[in-house]
């Protein structure tokens, strides 16, 4: 058996329930009927850039044409990711660290 004010406090938590689901909904409600009332849909429309006198008949604004052998201008320039020996003797540091001896595979044979 359930005690009477146990059985009044679950009633209570039900119809608390109850009120915060139909309140979300009636919410629900009158956001989805708001929508397309306030929010007609538009359509965007792009236009044609302006002639540019400068440009010559027949040439566009593209990108430059490619040489073949060309050099890839960097900056700063690319260095690499271990140095010579030499470098390495006047200070500089490689860029890993040398690999633990178990990484290291055994010599392969002739």
């Amino acid at each position: 058996m359930i005690p009477k004010d146990a059985q009044r406090a679950s009633r209570m938590d039900f119809v608390l329930a109850a009120v915060m689901i139909a309140g979300g909904l009636v919410m629900s409600g009158v956001a989805l009927m708001h929508m397309p009332a306030h929010a007609p849909v538009q359509t965007a429309q792009t236009t044609q850039p302006p002639a540019n006198p400068s440009v010559p008949a027949g040439k566009d604004n593209g990108p430059a044409e490619s040489e073949p052998g060309g050099t890839r201008p960097t900056t700063p320039p690319p260095e690499p990711a271990r140095p010579d020996a030499d470098a390495q003797k006047r200070g500089a540091t490689p860029a890993l660290p040398p690999a633990p001896p178990e990484k290291i595979g055994e010599p392969i044979r002739k």
